[in-house]
C-alpha cells in the first residue's frame, strides 16, 4: 500500500500567532460579535502539541447523552480512521493523519499475530505495536486498540483467531467467493466460535493474550483503550440464512456467550491495566435496526467505571453493492435501534466502523452526509473504515490515489471540535463558502478551560476569521502551522448559547 504524501510534523499551540481578550461585560447581549482574524499560518516544529485532550472521565447532558470528558470537564469527541489491518503502520501514517485533523486510530490487531503458536508470544509484533504507540504520543493521537476478527481466522481464509485455537469438530467449510459474510454461517466457523466460547482452555488462553498486549501498552498517554472483540458472531441455531432464527441467535449470544466472554476479558485486560478503556461491541445486527441485548457490565478498576459502547454503522444493502437509497430510512431505524443501550447505562458511544465502500455515486455521497450529522447526534466519536488509497477512493479507501480525499467521503475530513468547554450542540461545515459553525451550551467548565478547533489546512488555507456571538469577552488563539485553535469565554454564564463561527480569510 502506498503511503500518502510526507508532511511537517504538528506544533499545535507552540506558535502563536493571534492571541486576542475582548472586553466587554458579562450581560452584554448574546447578539453581540467578537471577531479575531489569524493570517497566513507560521512554520510547524518540534512536532508536538501544546493542548493535548485525554478521556479521563465523563459527562452526561440534559438529553442523557454521555460523552468522554477530560481532567478539566471537557467533552471530548474524538474522530479518526481504522489502521493497521492491511499494512503495516508507519510514523508517516500517524503524523499524516494528524496532519489531516483526526485525533484518533482504530488500530486493528489479531490475536493470530499475537501469540502465532499456542504459548509463544511474537516479541516482535509487540514491540511494533509499541512503537505505534509511541509515534501517536509524539503526535497526540488517541489510539483504540481493536482485537480485530472476520470470520473467526486465517483456518478459514480470514484473519483473528489463530489456527491453533480453532476447533471445527469435523464439519464443512465452503467459502463462498462472492460473500465474504456468508462464510460466518458456514458450520464448522459456527463450530469454532462456539468452542472459543465454550472451552475452558481456550478462554484462559484468550484472556492470557489479552492481558500480555495490555501489560505490554500500558502507559502511553496515547492508549485510549481496547475495543474488545471486533463484530461478535456465535451459533445460529436453526436457519441461519432466515433474519428470525439470526435475530433470536443474537439476543442469546448478547445475553449468554459473548456477554460472559465481555466480562472476561475485561478482566484480564484490568489484570495488567487499570487505565485504559473497554469498549463492548453488539453484534452486526444493529446495523439492520435490531437493539442489543447486552447487559451491563462491571469495571473492577478503583474510582469510576471506563467502559464504553462500539457498535458500527454500516447499511447492508451498501455493503451489497447498492447505492444508499433514503427512502429505506436505514439512519432512522438505526438510531432508533443505539440510543437505549448507551443512556441506561451511562456509556459513551464510540463508532468504531462506518462508512461505505465507495461515495462516488450520488446516494452513498448523501450517506456519508447523513452520518456524519446522525452521529454527532449520538456518538462522542467516530473512527472510518478505512485510511489506504484508491483509485476514485475504491475498495472503502478514505483517500484518493493522490492523497486528497475520495470523492464523496470530503466531509469526513470537514473541521470539528475535538474539545467542547461545555455541552455541544449542532455542528456544521459548508464546503462551498468554507464556513464552519459549532454551538454549544455555557456550564461551569466554559470559564476555566479551553475550547479546541480543528481546522484542517485543507478547508483553510490561507488564514480564518473567528467570530464568537452570545459569550461576552472571549479569548481567541490561534496556533500557526497546526490548522487548530483555542477559545476560552471566562465570563460566559451557564446556561448561555454560544455560537462560534469560522470563515475563510
Amino acid at each position: 500500500m502506498r503511503l500518502r504524501r510526507a508532511v511537517l510534523p504538528l506544533a499545535l499551540g507552540l506558535a502563536m500567532l493571534c492571541a486576542v481578550m475582548v472586553a466587554g461585560p458579562a450581560t452584554e447581549p448574546a447578539a453581540a460579535a467578537r471577531t479575531v482574524t489569524w493570517s497566513a499560518p507560521l512554520a510547524a516544529r518540534n512536532g508536538r502539541a501544546a493542548a493535548w485532550a485525554v478521556p479521563s472521565g465523563t459527562v452526561t447532558g440534559p438529553d442523557g447523552r454521555t460523552f468522554f470528558a477530560d481532567r478539566d470537564g471537557r467533552v471530548l469527541r474524538p474522530r479518526g480512521l481504522n489502521l493497521g489491518k492491511t499494512d503495516t503502520v508507519t510514523e508517516e501514517h500517524i503524523a499524516q493523519l494528524a496532519g489531516d485533523g483526526f485525533d484518533l486510530v482504530r488500530l486493528n490487531i489479531q490475536w493470530e499475530k499475537v501469540e502465532p503458536h499456542r504459548g509463544r508470544y511474537d516479541s516482535g509484533y509487540l514491540r511494533y505495536l509499541d512503537r505505534v504507540l509511541g509515534w501517536a504520543d509524539r503526535y497526540r493521537v488517541l489510539v483504540l486498540i481493536d482485537w480485530h476478527q472476520d470470520a473467526f481466522g486465517p483456518a478459514f481464509g480470514h484473519n483473528g483467531i489463530p489456527a491453533w485455537a480453532t476447533r471445527t469438530d469435523g464439519l464443512p467449510f465452503h467459502p463462498n467467493p462472492d460473500d465474504w459474510f456468508a462464510d460466518y454461517f458456514q458450520p464448522a466457523v459456527q463450530a469454532a466460535f462456539t468452542h472459543l466460547y465454550d472451552d475452558p482452555d481456550l478462554r484462559a488462553a484468550q484472556q492470557a493474550a489479552y492481558a500480555k498486549v495490555a501489560a505490554a501498552l500500558r502507559g502511553h498517554r496515547s492508549l485510549l483503550g481496547y475495543d474488545l472483540f471486533n463484530e461478535p458472531f456465535g451459533p445460529v441455531p436453526g436457519d441461519p440464512t432466515k433474519p428470525d432464527d439470526q435475530i433470536r441467535a443474537s439476543a442469546a449470544l448478547e445475553r449468554g456467550r459473548l456477554a460472559a466472554m465481555y466480562r472476561r476479558l475485561i478482566g484480564a485486560v484490568r489484570s495488567a491495566d487499570p487505565d485504559a478503556w473497554l469498549f463492548v461491541e453488539p453484534t452486526v445486527l444493529v446495523g439492520q435496526g435490531v437493539p442489543t441485548s447486552l447487559p451491563g457490565f462491571h469495571d473492577p478498576r478503583p474510582g469510576a467505571a471506563r467502559l464504553g459502547y462500539a457498535p458500527h454503522y454500516y447499511d447492508t444493502a451498501v455493503e451489497s453493492g447498492a447505492d444508499w437509497d433514503p427512502s429505506g430510512r436505514f439512519i432512522e431505524r438505526y438510531e432508533a435501534a443505539i440510543g437505549r443501550y448507551p443512556t441506561a447505562h451511562r456509556l459513551p458511544v464510540l463508532v468504531g466502523e462506518w462508512g461505505p465502500p465507495q461515495a462516488r455515486t450520488p446516494g452513498n455521497a448523501e450517506l456519508i452526509r447523513r452520518q456524519i450529522v446522525s452521529m454527532d447526534g449520538f456518538a462522542s466519536g467516530w473512527a472510518l473504515w478505512y485510511d489506504c488509497r484508491a483509485d476514485s477512493g475504491g475498495g472503502y479507501c478514505a483517500y484518493d490515489r493522490d492523497g486528497s480525499p475520495a470523492p464523496g467521503k470530503e466531509p469526513a475530513f470537514a473541521p470539528y471540535a475535538p474539545a467542547v468547554a461545555g455541552i455541544p450542540g449542532a455542528e456544521s461545515y459548508a464546503p462551498a463558502t468554507r464556513t464552519y459553525t459549532l454551538t454549544l451550551t455555557a456550564n461551569r467548565t466554559t470559564r476555566r478551560a479551553w475550547t479546541l478547533l480543528s481546522l484542517p489546512t485543507r478547508a483553510f488555507p490561507h488564514g480564518v476569521h473567528v467570530t464568537v456571538t452570545g459569550a461576552g469577552p472571549a479569548v481567541v488563539v490561534v496556533a500557526g502551522g497546526s490548522g487548530r485553535a483555542k477559545l476560552r469565554l471566562p465570563a460566559a454564564r451557564p446556561g448561555a448559547r454560544v455560537r462560534v463561527t469560522v470563515s475563510v480569510r
